[in-house]
């Protein structure tokens, strides 16, 4: 058993009468030639450090060295929203605070990058809060996320310096809207239909990282991928459909990624990098 693309994950998942995150979790078991319940063991030990991050990020000010970045999540945490819900506003404030935390060198998860690593985390601890998930619950959803990233990097890529952020923010938004949209009792066609959703909505998103650095604008687009996620989800949830299959999504992604200049794909030369501004910060960064 294997699966190349969503297709092969959905057409799986619907045979076998299962969820998407058992696909991935057999498929994981046999490559490995280890059990199950050791790969579901391993998934747990990433959730863990998952939630340590976003407990860090929330309570501490992470400045980075650099001095770019630090005190988002924090200010946002303890900021009355005016717009979203306190609970989504809450869930931003551990997106950022995460993406700070890997600023200022502290231990996170790469999801699928450290670049977009808020993205997933803050999704699933406010589904597990709001919906009163267990945490096998949680498990089996990191693995349905993880599928899709998996999805993605073979047929397209997870590298900024590839395929811009739309490969990492974009990327670990459609992992959110998918894990979200299966945890919610959606269908297995709906979770495509969420990460195309998604992604569609990222595609040509750069990479400008002001002095090469992965805070500036990195770490708010952590958050503004993980509203992209919660919006995709609902729609999906609500039956709405994305009239471009999921694996086609995925494959623009990759056209798209390719013909960015590379001034756009990580180099810092080009983009909010490049802007007056974004020099002026990279210049003043102290060297020591």
């Amino acid at each position: 058993m294997n699966y190349r693309n969503m297709q092969d994950l959905i057409r799986l998942a619907e045979k076998q009468k299962v969820k998407i995150g058992e696909i991935v979790i057999a498929v994981e078991a046999e490559q490995k030639d280890s059990p199950p319940e050791k790969v579901r063991e391993e998934m747990v030990e990433v959730w863990r450090v998952m939630q340590a991050s976003i407990r860090r990020g929330l309570t501490e000010e992470n400045r980075s060295v650099s001095g770019l970045s630090g005190g988002d999540a924090k200010l946002v945490k303890k900021t009355k929203p005016r717009f979203l819900s306190r609970r989504i506003f809450k869930a931003v404030a551990m997106a950022l605070g995460v993406a700070e935390v890997n600023a200022a060198m502290g231990k996170i998860v790469a999801c699928p990058t450290a670049g977009s690593c808020g993205i997933v985390p803050a999704a699933l601890t406010e589904a597990a809060s709001r919906l009163k998930l267990s945490e096998d619950d949680v498990i089996l959803a990191l693995f349905t996320a993880a599928g899709i990233g998996i999805v993605c990097s073979v047929n397209a890529s997870i590298s900024g310096a590839e395929g811009g952020c739309q490969a990492e923010c974009g990327v670990a938004a459609a992992m959110a809207a998918g894990a979200l949209t299966e945890i919610a009792g959606g269908t297995s066609k709906q979770v495509g239909h969420a990460a195309a959703l998604c992604l569609s909505n990222m595609l040509g998103l750069v990479c400008d990282p002001v002095a090469g650095l992965v805070e500036v604008p990195c770490i708010l687009r952590n958050a503004g991928a993980l509203m992209q996620a919660f919006l995709a989800a609902e729609l999906a949830l609500a039956g709405v459909e994305s009239r471009i299959p999921v694996d086609e999504v995925i494959g623009a992604m990759d056209e798209i990624g390719k013909a960015l200049p590379e001034s756009l794909r990580e180099t810092a030369q080009g983009g909010l990098a490049n802007t007056p501004t974004g020099q002026k910060l990279s210049r003043d960064i102290p060297l020591d």
